[in-house]
């Protein structure tokens, strides 16, 4: 029930810079540059700018000839405890932002040895958050769960019997999965990469809906 109301609805999509990760890469990479980015020297596809006080490369990801991703890369390597600092900045600001959901307690340990721990036990620094649509807003929900109780009649609802109240409830459970599947499906998340000793930022602006699902197996 809930499903098809969702279905029915235009579907969103993760957003970079207010601009939806999806249509074609010629579309993506003019929207670009209308932000402010510009082709690199050594490939015009790959673009080069400024994005959260940082210089960034931006590289736009396809699959069938649609975008699925948006990936950001630091122009400039750092040290160890500098590229600590920067990971724990991002987990913070974006734990902050009513935009996303996220905890903050991904942030790195101050005993933690990167390099130690990258070279050695090849730990991955990563941190994951999701976009927030407007499914999660108060008008959106309550304009849900009024579609979701519209498939059951007065008595249902009313009805008292554990039968009736179980039906009841695994209605609202597929109802609560259904809308934390359109968040999953915009993730936004970054790790820590490292060349000759330093390290940079990775960010990833994920569309889980043009990504590749086995349609071409």
């Amino acid at each position: 029930m809930l499903g098809l109301v969702c279905a029915a609805q235009e579907r969103e999509v993760t957003k970079f810079l207010g601009i939806p990760v999806d249509g074609t890469k010629s579309e993506m990479i003019q929207k670009l540059k209308a932000k402010g980015f510009t082709p690199t020297k050594a490939d015009r596809n790959i673009l080069e700018g400024e994005f959260n006080g940082r210089d960034v490369y931006v590289h736009v990801v396809t699959n069938n000839r649609k975008v699925c991703r948006i990936m950001l890369a630091d122009v400039n390597n750092v040290g160890e405890a500098d590229i600590k600092i920067r990971f724990n900045n991002l987990v913070r600001q974006f734990a902050n932002n009513p935009n996303y959901a996220g905890s903050d307690e991904q942030v790195i340990p101050d005993d933690d040895d990167i390099s130690y721990e990258m070279s050695v036990n090849n730990k991955r620094y990563e941190a994951v958050f999701y976009q927030v649509g407007s499914e999660f807003s108060d008008s959106s929900m309550t304009e849900k769960a009024q579609s979701l109780l519209a498939g059951f009649s007065r008595e249902e609802i009313q009805d008292s019997t554990p039968e009736a109240k179980e039906k009841l409830e695994q209605a609202k459970y597929r109802g609560l999965l259904e809308l934390l599947s359109l968040r999953l499906n915009r993730p936004v998340w970054f790790l820590i990469s490292e060349s000759y000793g330093k390290y940079y930022i990775c960010m990833f602006y994920d569309n889980e809906y043009n990504k590749a699902d086995g349609e071409d197996l």
